[in-house]
């Protein structure tokens, strides 16, 4: 039986002494959009972190292709083919366009195929290659979060994570960047776990969901069963009475099938 892309199981991690995840556990098969829904403090970014390397798990496992990968260097993960793109884009502020998404390939010595790549990102956003000579200081939010988005893509990962890639944007935006992670996913073939605060449109993009609360799982299932949850709806969508939205109700993890 092949293993999943990713796996983390009963994950733990600590900043300093509070404990930021406790027993977290995701699967993400290859080929899938898998989000991760949440609000601010939940834990999400955290776990980004623990299965990049960036932190180190106190507990549990984190494993690609069923082999261990926890408390690794980021750049060792990074070379097994995950690729993050973090909250806030985080562009290199006084590089051009072009030299960030020469980043994105720093592991790489393909010149062809990078060279491809480079092409594949200007033309699934076209205004890149437009500002490709211009610093990314200057780029808009959304130009930079393409940007990232790109950037990650020049990595050529098997696995790709996103970080609030719809963060202070305007719906007209987050659309576009959301059209497009589904095209990556769709024509590149490229696996995509994807943080989200914004439940309606992760969800229509994801083939499956997890909900994050207080640095724990409560909730996971395909994305069209969350969208269709009383919880989901009240929390997220805010599609329930306002003198009961908010309330927190999670008695035990549900897991849809």
């Amino acid at each position: 039986m092949t293993p999943p892309l990713l796996e983390m199981r009963n994950i733990e991690t600590y900043y300093g002494p509070i404990m930021a995840i406790r027993g977290v556990s995701l699967i993400v098969e290859e080929g899938e959009i898998v989000t991760v829904l949440g609000a601010n403090g939940a834990g999400k970014t955290t776990l980004l972190k623990t299965a990049t390397g960036a932190l180190d798990s106190n507990k549990g496992q984190v494993l690609l292709d069923g082999h261990e990968i926890q408390c690794r260097d980021p750049d060792w993960v990074a070379r097994q083919g995950i690729a993050h793109v973090p909250e806030g884009r985080e562009v290199f502020p006084f590089l051009t366009v072009a030299e960030n998404l020469a980043m994105g390939a720093y592991n790489r010595r393909d010149k062809k195929a990078i060279a491809a790549d480079l092409e594949t990102v200007y033309d699934y956003f076209p205004v890149l290659r437009k500002l490709r000579h211009k610093m990314s200081t200057y780029l808009s939010g959304g130009q930079q979060q393409m940007l990232a988005i790109g950037r990650g893509f020049m990595a050529r990962p098997r696995l790709l994570l996103l970080d609030e890639p719809s963060l202070g944007l305007s719906p007209v935006l987050v659309q576009e960047i959301f059209d497009i992670i589904t095209r990556l996913n769709q024509e590149q073939g490229l696996t995509i776990l994807l943080v989200e605060q914004n439940a309606n449109v992760a969800l229509n993009v994801s083939q499956r969901g997890y909900v994050m609360e207080v640095g724990g799982m409560v909730m996971d299932g395909p994305s069209d069963k969350l969208l269709d949850s009383e919880d989901i709806k009240e929390f997220y969508l805010g599609k329930k009475d306002e003198g009961v939205r908010g309330r927190r109700r999670w008695k035990k993890r549900k897991t849809w099938r």
